[in-house]
């Protein structure tokens, strides 16, 4: 069958809206009709060639949408489920049997060869011109996407906002499941969270579901300052103002329990790490703008002060559980994400691309 979609041909190039072929789902697949898919950083740098990744491509990851068709072998799921796409992994390593699948052993070359792993196949083309899918086991700028069965997590709440829960399936689980679950901040703790953005955001409404008494946002832009302060952050800090590690520690002498990078600069991530208190821990999830971005630590006062500096990927997330928990705190007013969400059609996905690095808006959805 046909359906539409936005494909990324040459690095840094605009995405172009194109109507493609796209495959039956094979075994262990299924087809979704897309809701509204979010825009990440993510999607841009492998468009970019941050990590190589073979264009022509449908990229998108944020994908949430309705069930139309069960390939073979397929079970638990019905046409007409209600969806959000998380990443793909294997389900049958360590770090899956840990409930850890975003460390799963096969975790790169499932969700970033842009093929099926079995014979190279993909499951969207044009004209004979075969074109990447399967990107974190989804694809979703696309009217409809071909998703590994396994990615999929089924919305048990039919008053959640179907279009807006894909951000769900990894920036918002991002942000809120590396409070939440990989640093695991405790009830009283002080943070410090990194950038303003749907990550930096979702940390700030995690770092509140946790019991933070302390929240401070490091975030150059006044509006998203504001958002931050609205959402749970007790401080703001403008890092263009002055030197950060000093302004943290203004508010908390003694350097605060966590902190949290979602910007990927390393300097930032060295101001924060020197605003923490001996035992504390600092969380990176901002991807550096070059690969090689290397952290400067003091190894003999990470010894002394026995500091910690943990990667975080996926907030340490298991879709199947944390998922369904998210949607529950937005329904109870705890996470309210929406408050971040912009959507924009599927057609304007370059303007909406210029949008949010304008920061017009926080979190772009876009609706097929």
């Amino acid at each position: 069958m046909q359906t539409i979609a936005a494909v990324a041909r040459q690095p840094h190039g605009e995405f172009t809206l194109e109507t493609v072929e796209i495959e039956a789902p094979r075994e262990g697949e299924v087809r979704v009709r897309i809701a509204g898919v979010g825009l990440c950083h993510t999607d841009l740098i492998f468009r970019d060639q941050f990590v190589p990744y073979p264009l022509p491509a449908v990229l998108g990851h944020e994908g949430a949408g309705v069930i139309e068709a069960l390939g073979p072998g397929v079970e638990g799921l019905a046409v007409g489920d209600a969806v959000v796409l998380g990443f793909s992994s294997c389900g049958h390593c360590a770090r899956c049997d840990e409930h850890l699948p975003s460390y799963c052993r096969e975790f790169p070359a499932l969700n970033y060869a842009g093929m099926r792993l079995e014979d190279g196949s993909k499951a969207y083309s044009k004209d004979g011109e075969a074109i990447s899918s399967h990107f974190f086991g989804q694809s979703s700028f696309a009217a409809q996407a071909i998703v590994r069965a396994r990615n999929v997590v089924k919305v048990e709440d039919p008053a959640a906002p179907l279009a807006i829960l894909g951000p769900l399936g990894c920036g918002f689980q991002t942000g809120a499941g590396g409070v939440m679950r990989s640093m695991a901040c405790h009830g009283g703790a002080s943070i410090v969270i990194v950038g303003g953005g749907p990550v930096g955001l979702a940390a700030v409404m995690g770092a509140k579901i946790r019991g933070c008494t302390t929240i401070i946002l490091v975030e150059p832009v006044e509006k998203r300052r504001d958002l931050g302060r609205e959402l749970g952050a007790t401080h703001v800090v403008d890092p263009m103002a002055g030197d950060v590690t000093a302004a943290v520690r203004e508010i908390v002498a003694d350097g605060v329990d966590y902190a949290f990078d979602t910007s990927g600069r390393v300097e930032m991530m060295e101001a924060v790490l020197a605003a923490l208190t001996p035992r504390g821990m600092l969380g990176l999830v901002g991807v550096p703008g070059k690969a090689d971005a290397a952290l400067t630590i003091n190894i003999a006062g990470m010894i002394t002060y026995g500091q910690r500096v943990v990667g975080i990927m996926e907030g340490d997330s298991d879709p199947q559980s944390f998922i369904p928990e998210l949607i529950a705190a937005h329904r109870n007013g705890q996470f309210p994400f929406d408050r971040l969400v912009q959507t924009f059609p599927l057609t304007e996905i370059n303007e909406a691309i210029e949008a949010q690095k304008r920061g017009d808006c926080v979190k772009v959805v876009l609706i097929p």
